[in-house]
């Protein structure tokens, strides 16, 4: 029974990446389960070229909006692989090291620590701190003056970033921090008592 439901779900899957990428291409889709013809194509959709993109690790671009202090790498956009939502790659910061003051326009930002570990400074003089390691996440939403600092004095702090467009919209900014900021432990809203 299982099996029948999948191949139905499968088709339709199929049709609307065979309409996305006919929309892509200007061509009109009738979009419908199972039905993959254009009136001038009667091809599936090209699934090898449009379908699932792997980028290697040494192919990263450099040649994106960067901030002092740290080096940012594209690996997924829509001028590498056609992203329409999101933006996608590394960031590197060296022993000691920290960025300048930032924010990302109305895009939101997420943050998985690779290696290393990261101390995050936020706010309007960057008066709040938390720090996360390997296997954290950090959360960074719209508009939100913040500094990446690598915590450690001899470790690199590997980190990979993603963005909810596919523009990598970067505001550096000129912000006198507090001396002292405060510290703030995450509190999960969803499971509040652990």
């Amino acid at each position: 029974m299982q099996k029948q439901a999948a191949q139905p779900a499968l088709a339709e899957a199929a049709a609307v990446g065979y309409a996305s990428s006919a929309a892509r291409s200007g061509a009109m889709a009738k979009n419908r389960p199972g039905d993959f013809a254009l009136s001038h194509d009667p091809q599936p959709p090209a699934w090898k070229h449009d379908g699932v993109r792997v980028v290697p690790g040494d192919s990263l671009d450099r040649n994106t909006a960067q901030t002092p202090g740290m080096d940012r790498k594209a690996a997924i956009n829509f001028a590498r692989v056609g992203a329409q939502k999101l933006w996608a790659g590394t960031v590197t910061i060296h022993p000691d090291a920290k960025t300048g003051a930032h924010h990302h326009g109305h895009l939101e930002s997420v943050i998985y620590v690779v290696k290393g570990k990261a101390r995050m400074r936020w706010g309007e003089r960057l008066e709040f701190v938390a720090e996360a390691g390997p296997g954290d996440f950090i959360y960074i939403p719209p508009y939100v003056p913040h500094q990446e600092i690598n915590a450690s004095t001899d470790e690199t702090l590997e980190c990979v970033l993603v963005r909810s467009d596919n523009e990598n919209v970067v505001v550096n900014l000129d912000i006198e921090p507090v001396e002292k900021p405060e510290e703030v432990r995450w509190v999960d809203p969803v499971h509040p008592h652990g």
